[in-house]
């Protein structure tokens, strides 16, 4: 029956000059399988279609928000008046960025910062070396957050992680000890012309997902850059179509922020030796592979680490997550950053999808901003210290 329903989504919405529905989970409707609970925006003009396609198809419909703009402005709970940075508040890009320089400058014994390049739109894509300087070269970690834009809680634990890690050094003995033999390469956010959008437009509409470059010979804006890396491109689970919210992109790299992450991982491929990669949402911890069915040869290993890392996530809030390769533990998905570090050598790769599993979905009130960096902090100093005792 839910193929039915799709089918007839798909045909209503290529038909409609504009976004008839938009997908939360899974991304686009070509992810839709038989058994799958799939969360939808739909506008208020098309309201009554769509429960009369559910209705007659048989779908069972739960209602999430009936006011998606009052649930947009119910995200920004935490009342606190200010307009500097704050770790438990979503912030804008102006505010990040000059939080980025600020932090830094701060803890110049820690923190080193270089702009690894531009985006498509001229914003400056900053990275965090974190960790003790010895004039030598150590492993590291590399870590990014906000490939989607809609996703405002990976932005938020990269900016939550990166102090808590200076903020904890030489009390904390774990973090001590990671920092003084490991560095963290933190791109705070990826996707920074598609967050500066979902600032800037109406969001409760737009929940912008992909970049913001122009697409050669359509109207249509962008491409989901974790769809356009050399890994199984834009074969499963991605689309050729510029209109989509998988579309690909023109050819491996096709955007500038994809290129200059790789680029970076590839200059430094000789010291990373892991890859986090932070999105929203659904509460998975998920590694290689999600273009092919195919376990990674390393199968046995990352799923015991990913097992560990959320048995240490629970341990604070009780928050359940799953872990496994993507495109058994989701759907196949071609073209992801994850995939490509882990073919290029980056052994342990990770994607997190972070809270919750669909109650707030992309607006998940700033109230769960600190519970949730908190659990996820746990998770990752698991796998950085998995990983530093276990060098390759």
């Amino acid at each position: 029956m839910k193929v039915l329903l799709l089918l007839g989504l798909v045909a209503v919405a290529l038909c409609e000059p504009t976004k008839f529905v938009d997908f939360w989970k899974p991304d686009s409707p070509d992810l839709v399988t038989i058994g799958m609970n799939v969360d939808i925006h739909v506008p208020a003009a098309q309201l009554d279609m769509v429960f009369t396609i559910l209705q007659q198809s048989g779908i069972e419909v739960k209602i999430m928000f009936e006011n998606l703009q009052e649930a947009v402005e119910a995200q920004m709970d935490n009342k606190r008046a200010t307009k500097a940075h704050d770790y438990t508040k979503y912030n804008n890009w102006a505010t990040i960025n000059d939080w980025v320089v600020s932090i830094s400058s701060a803890n110049a014994d820690l923190i080193s910062r270089q702009v690894i390049g531009n985006t498509y739109e001229g914003r400056p894509m900053h990275l965090l070396k974190i960790g003790k300087k010895t004039g030598s070269a150590k492993p590291a970690v590399f870590m990014d957050c906000g490939f989607h834009a809609r996703e405002w809680i990976t932005h938020a634990f990269c900016q939550w992680f990166i102090n808590e890690a200076v903020s904890t050094y030489g009390s904390d003995p774990e973090m001590t000890n990671l920092l003084d033999r490991m560095d963290f390469l933190v791109l705070p956010v990826f996707n920074i012309d598609g967050y500066e959008y979902t600032w800037t437009k109406e969001r409760s509409y737009l929940m912008w997902r992909k970049t913001r470059s122009k697409n050669s010979g359509s109207s249509c804006i962008g491409t989901d850059p974790n769809r356009n890396f050399d890994a199984g491109w834009c074969t499963t689970g991605a689309s050729s179509n510029p209109c989509s919210e998988t579309y690909c992109g023109s050819s491996i790299e096709s955007e500038i922020e994809s290129k200059n992450l790789a680029n970076f991982i590839r200059s430094n491929k000789s010291i990373i030796k892991a890859y986090l990669t932070v999105h929203s949402y659904s509460q998975l911890l998920l590694f290689p592979y999600s273009y092919k069915y195919g376990l990674a040869a390393d199968h046995s290993e990352l799923l015991s680490v990913s097992q560990g890392a959320i048995a240490a996530l629970r341990s604070l809030h009780g928050t359940r997550y799953t872990s496994g390769p993507g495109a058994v533990t989701i759907y196949p998905a071609a073209g992801g950053s994850d995939d490509w570090a882990y073919d290029l050598g980056v052994k342990y790769s990770y994607t997190f999808e972070l809270r919750d599993e669909g109650r707030y979905g992309f607006l998940l009130p700033e109230s769960q901003i600190k519970p949730t960096c908190e659990e996820t902090m746990l998770a990752v100093k698991y796998i950085a210290s998995y990983v530093l005792n276990n060098l390759y």
